[in-house]
């Protein structure tokens, strides 16, 4: 798998790199600020892009508007971003496309590898991968059109916000996988998401979330 990797902290940047490498993840070029990492990603269009939220030469969000420009330009290019804290406005951000292949992630997730791992390849195949805590604030201040679904339908779709698969989503909640499927297709049908060939319903399930 080939990555392009945006961290200005150079032993960060050395340490994630050594991470990637140890699980069959080639970092191709690794840059430290934001004016670099667009072309960055022009240049060499990584099979996932890991980038940090906040580069210089500002420090407020120029990895997140380089991505997003770099998906402007390429659809559904693979973006894990990395955030010091939570701010669920970059996950809306990056959803708003509904091309899928996106992630947010605290940087203390790096240190659980195996999550860490597990999120970089999830965006890599285009699924989602949200981290936990944002989720977590979302939930707070869940209001309609959510209002409609269950209580495990909410469940579910929280699961669905982090990025797990239905047979994932059946273990976390100790529930059967039939039964996450049907759950699923109840919160299609109640946020008025028909089956379509153009968007990506599970997406675009996520992004309502986020936005509620």
């Amino acid at each position: 798998m080939r990555v392009v990797l945006a961290e200005d902290h150079a032993l960060l940047r050395d340490g994630l790199t050594r991470l990637l490498a140890a699980h069959a993840c080639e970092v191709i070029t690794a840059v430290d600020n934001g004016p670099a990492l667009l072309p960055a990603l022009m240049e060499h269009r990584p099979d996932v892009a890991v980038v940090d939220v906040r580069l210089p030469p500002t420090f407020t969000d120029e990895g997140l508007q380089a991505a997003i420009a770099a998906r402007a330009e390429i659809p559904g290019m693979p973006v894990l971003v990395l955030s010091q804290h939570v701010e669920p406005l970059y996950a809306r951000e990056l959803l708003s496309d509904r091309a899928g292949g996106v992630g947010y992630l605290l940087k203390d997730r790096v240190s659980h590898v195996a999550q860490f791992i597990d999120a970089v390849r999830r965006v890599a195949s285009g699924g989602t991968a949200m981290d936990p805590e944002v989720v977590y604030q979302l939930l707070a201040r869940r209001q309609s059109p959510l209002s409609a679904l269950t209580t495990r339908e909410r469940e579910v779709l929280a699961q669905m916000a982090e990025g797990r698969s239905n047979g994932a989503i059946a273990t976390k909640l100790f529930i059967g996988e039939k039964a996450v499927s049907k759950h699923i297709n109840s919160i299609f049908t109640k946020l008025d998401l028909p089956p379509s060939d153009d968007d990506n319903r599970r997406v675009l399930a996520v992004l309502t979330y986020l936005n509620a």
